[in-house]
Formats: structure tokens, C-alpha cells, sequence
């Protein structure tokens, strides 16, 4: 069985604001890339982190995405899957995270 990796992709959208691309899954293995990619972002007022392409996301890659909070403050997760945003409602994470989920019609809804 072959293990997908993580990829990060940083795009600087202006001088106060980072998108963090990730693409594959987010677990045990590959949550300690997220919070790695997190710390070199000296200073920025703006995160949103893209999950779009996030396959799987497990207990270890939600604590990822807390550090991340805690490291760079305010934090955006935009991509959310179904699954992944009944994980976030059920650990109370959708109250302290901003989360923008996709409704009918490609819309986005924010939450929290």
C-alpha cells in the first residue's frame, strides 16, 4: 500500500496575506509538514489554508491545524469536505477555526 504524501503549495496573495495549498492526506505522517510549512510564516496577519485537495484528514492533522492557529493566529480553511467539516463540527473546532464551506450553487458559506 503506498502512502500519499503531502504537498504544500505557499502563494503570497499580498504582503498580509498567505494561501496554503495542500494536496493528499493529513495524518499522523504528514501533519508535522503543515505545522513546519506554518512556522516559516514570520508576521502574517492573513492564512487561509486550502483543503480542497485533502483526501483524508485524521485526529493528528486537526492538532496540526490547531498549532497552526496558535502560531500564526487567525486561521481560514476553505475547501472543507463534507466528511472533514463534520469532523470539525463534532471536536468544537468550527467554533474556533473560520471555516468556509461550499453550498449549492458554488457559494461559500462562512462559519465560525
Amino acid at each position: 500500500m503506498s502512502h500519499k504524501l503531502l504537498t504544500i503549495e505557499v502563494t503570497r496573495l499580498d504582503a498580509c496575506h498567505v494561501r496554503l495549498r495542500l494536496t493528499g492526506e493529513l495524518d499522523y505522517d504528514t501533519a508535522p509538514d503543515l505545522v513546519a510549512a506554518a512556522a516559516e510564516l514570520h508576521g502574517e496577519q492573513h492564512v487561509t489554508i486550502d483543503l480542497a485537495g485533502v483526501g483524508l484528514c485524521d485526529s493528528s492533522g486537526l492538532s496540526a491545524l490547531l498549532v497552526v492557529h496558535r502560531r500564526v493566529g487567525a486561521i481560514r480553511l476553505t475547501g472543507v469536505s463534507a466528511r472533514l467539516q463534520q469532523m470539525l463540527d463534532r471536536t468544537g473546532l468550527t467554533e474556533l477555526l473560520a471555516v468556509e464551506t461550499a453550498v449549492a450553487g458554488d457559494n461559500v458559506r462562512a462559519l465560525g
